[in-house]
C-alpha cells in the first residue's frame, strides 16, 4: 500500500493529467465563448454610444459606411443575377433553337426586359451616381434592345425623395436658416427629383418664383465611396471579360462628376452659358440667385415647359417637332464646333420646351452642372472631320481623325455619327434601317477592343462630347428626326470654322463685316461643294439607268444596290 501511494500507477497518472486538460479546455472554450459574446454585444453597443453623442455629420459618415456596403453587395447581386440570367437563358433554356423563330425572340425579350427592371431597381435604391449612369444608357437606343431604352427612361424623372428634415438640416449646414426664413414660400414636396438632387418651387422674399435644387444630404460622403465599389465592380467584370476594361473612363471622368456636386461651380457654368448663346433669342437659361445658392442649395428663375422628347404636348402648344428640333440641334453644335463649352447631359429632362415671344419654340436648358471643355484646336478638327464625312472626302477624314489622336478614321467616324457610312451616298438618313441597326449593334460586339482603342486615343473631353452627340441624336429621333441632323451639324460646323479662323486674323474681330463675309463665304461653298456632288451623283444614277433601260449597259447586283 505504501508502496502505491509513493508510485501511484501509471494509468491514474495519465487520467489524472487527461483532466486537468479537459479543465484548461473547457476553460478556453468558455473564455473564448465569452469574448465573442463580449465582442458581439460589447461592439454594437459602443458604436451605438459613439453614433449618439457624435455630431450630425459624424453620424452621417458612420451610417454611410454601413450603407455604402450595402451598396457594394446590391450591385455585385445585381450584377450575378444578370449575368446568371443570360447564360441560363442562352445555354438552357434557348439550347438548339432557331434565333430567328418567335419563341426565341419572346424568351430573349423576357430576359432583356428582367436584367432591365433589375438595373432600374438598383440604381434607384442605390441613387446618385448609379442613376446618373442609367440615364446615360437611355441614349444608347440604337444600340440597346428596346425593352432596356423603355425601362431605363424612368430615371430620368425618377430618383430618391428624401424628407423635409434633411432639407431642413441642409439648410441649416449650409445658410444657418431653415428654408422658411430664406424663402418667402417654400414647398418641401419636390415637383421634379434628379441623380444628385431633388427641386423644389418656392418664392423669394420680393415674391419672384423660383425653383431651389437641394442636393441629397449624403450624396457629398458617399461619392468616394461610391466611386471606388464602381472602380472594384469594373476590375471583377475585366477579370471575367479582360476585353470589357472600361476602368480608365471612370478614372477620367471622377473629376468631372466630382465638378457636378458643387453647385457654385454650376451656377457659374450657367451664366457662362447663357453669355455665349447670348445671340440665339430661343435659347433660355433661368437666372441664378447667389444669395440663396451654396455648394449644395442652387436656386435660379423657374421656368415653365415641356420635356422636348413629350412630342404630344409640343403639338398641343402649337409648336412645330421641325423648329424644335432644328433649334436643339443648332444650340449644341455651337458649343461643340465653336464655344467649346459643352453641356455633357443634355437628357430630355434638361431641355424644356415653351413657347417663345414670337409664338415658336424656345428652349429653357437646365442642369449646368456637367460640362467638358473642347481645346481650339481640337474644335477645329473636328469642325473639319465632320464637313469631310458629309462630303464623303476619306482623305480628309483620315487627316482630319490623325489630328485628333485616331488612327482607326472610319470606325471612328462611324462611332461619331452612330451610324454606318456609305462612302458611295451622300445622303445620311436619321433614322437607322433594320438593317443598319444590325450593324451597329454587331460592330459593337465584333469589333469591341478596336473600339476601345479609339476610345482611348481620342483627347479625353471627346468622351463627353459623344455623349452629347448621341443625347441630341437620340431626341431627333424621338420627335420623328423631321431635320437632318447630319447636315445642320455640318453647316454648323463650318460656320463654327469660320468664326474660329476670323478670331485668329487679329485685327479682324474689331470689323464684324469681315468675320460676317468669312463665315458666309465658308458656309457658301461648303453648300455648293455638297449640293453639286449630290447633282452629279444624281445625274450618275439616272444616267446609268437611261442606258440600263435601253439594253445598253449591264448592271451587276452590286451597281443595282448602289443606284437604288
Amino acid at each position: 500500500m505504501t508502496l502505491r501511494r509513493q508510485y501511484p500507477h501509471p494509468g491514474s497518472s495519465l487520467q489524472t493529467t487527461r483532466s486537468f486538460s479537459s479543465l484548461r479546455e473547457g476553460q478556453r472554450r468558455g473564455l473564448l465563448w465569452k469574448t465573442l459574446v463580449g465582442i458581439a454585444v460589447g461592439v454594437p453597443v459602443a458604436a451605438g454610444v459613439r453614433y449618439a453623442v457624435s455630431e450630425p455629420r459624424e453620424r452621417r459618415k458612420m451610417k454611410m459606411m454601413i450603407e455604402g456596403f450595402g451598396r457594394f453587395c446590391r450591385s455585385l447581386s445585381v450584377g450575378i443575377f444578370i449575368s446568371v440570367d443570360y447564360w441560363w437563358t442562352t445555354n438552357v433554356a434557348l439550347r438548339g433553337r432557331d434565333e430567328s423563330s418567335p419563341s426565341y425572340l419572346a424568351e430573349m425579350s423576357a430576359c432583356h426586359q428582367r436584367a432591365a427592371e433589375r438595373m432600374v431597381e438598383g440604381a434607384i435604391r442605390n441613387g446618385g451616381i448609379y442613376v446618373k449612369l442609367g440615364q446615360g444608357l437611355c441614349s444608347f437606343n440604337h444600340l440597346l434592345p428596346p425593352e432596356y431604352i423603355r425601362t431605363l427612361q424612368i430615371l430620368e424623372d425618377k430618383a430618391l425623395n428624401r424628407k423635409y428634415k434633411e432639407v431642413n438640416a441642409l439648410f441649416q449646414e449650409d445658410f444657418n436658416k431653415s428654408p422658411e426664413q430664406l424663402f418667402k414660400k417654400f414647398d418641401y414636396e419636390p415637383f421634379a427629383a434628379a441623380s444628385l438632387a431633388q427641386v423644389h418651387k418656392a418664392e423669394l422674399l420680393n415674391g419672384t418664383p423660383v425653383a431651389v435644387k437641394v442636393q441629397y444630404i449624403d450624396l457629398r460622403d458617399r461619392f468616394d465611396g461610391d466611386i471606388r465599389t464602381l472602380e472594384i465592380l469594373l476590375d471583377i467584370v475585366k477579370f471575367m471579360h479582360p476585353s470589357f476594361g472600361f476602368r480608365w473612363v471612370l478614372k477620367d471622368l471622377k473629376g468631372t462628376l466630382a465638378q457636378e456636386l458643387d453647385f457654385e461651380n454650376e451656377a457659374r457654368n450657367a451664366e457662362r452659358c447663357a453669355e455665349e448663346m447670348k445671340h440665339f433669342k430661343f435659347v433660355v437659361v433661368p437666372k441664378v440667385f447667389w444669395e440663396q445658392t451654396s455648394k449644395r442649395v442652387l436656386t435660379a428663375e423657374f421656368c415653365n415647359g415641356c420635356k422636348i422628347n413629350n412630342v404630344e404636348e409640343i403639338k398641343r402648344q402649337g409648336l412645330s417637332l421641325k423648329d424644335t428640333a432644328d433649334k436643339l440641334i443648332q444650340t449644341f453644335a455651337e458649343q461643340i464646333f465653336y464655344t467649346g463649352f459643352i453641356h455633357a447631359d443634355p437628357h430630355p429632362g434638361n431641355v424644356l420646351v415653351r413657347r417663345g415671344p414670337d409664338n415658336k419654340a424656345e428652349l429653357v436648358l437646365l442642369d449646368h452642372g456637367l460640362y467638358e471643355y473642347l481645346s481650339q484646336r481640337d474644335r477645329v478638327a473636328l469642325c473639319k472631320l465632320w464637313r469631310s464625312i458629309v462630303l464623303r472626302d476619306e482623305a480628309a477624314m483620315e487627316k482630319y481623325s490623325n489630328a485628333l489622336g485616331v488612327k482607326q478614321y472610319f470606325l471612328f467616324c462611324e462611332m461619331l455619327l452612330q451610324r454606318p457610312i456609305n462612302m458611295q451616298e451622300l445622303g445620311l438618313s436619321n433614322i437607322l434601317s433594320r438593317e443598319e441597326t444590325t450593324y451597329m449593334r454587331k460592330m459593337a460586339i465584333q469589333r469591341f477592343e478596336s473600339i476601345m482603342q479609339v476610345l482611348k486615343s481620342m483627347p479625353r473631353p471627346m468622351l463627353l462630347v459623344f455623349r452629347n452627340i448621341n443625347t441630341v441624336r437620340s431626341i431627333n429621333i424621338t420627335l420623328g428626326a423631321p431635320v437632318d441632323r447630319y447636315f445642320i451639324m455640318a453647316k454648323s460646323a463650318v460656320r463654327g470654322w469660320g468664326k474660329i479662323q476670323a478670331e485668329r486674323a487679329g485685327m479682324l474681330p474689331r470689323f464684324w463685316v469681315f468675320r460676317w463675309m468669312r463665315t458666309t463665304w465658308e458656309s457658301f461653298k461648303f453648300e455648293l461643294a455638297l449640293r453639286s456632288e449630290m447633282t452629279m451623283m444624281n445625274l450618275t444614277r439616272s444616267f446609268l439607268t437611261l442606258l440600263s433601260y435601253f439594253g445598253l449597259v449591264s448592271l451587276d447586283a452590286d451597281m443595282y444596290e448602289h443606284l437604288r
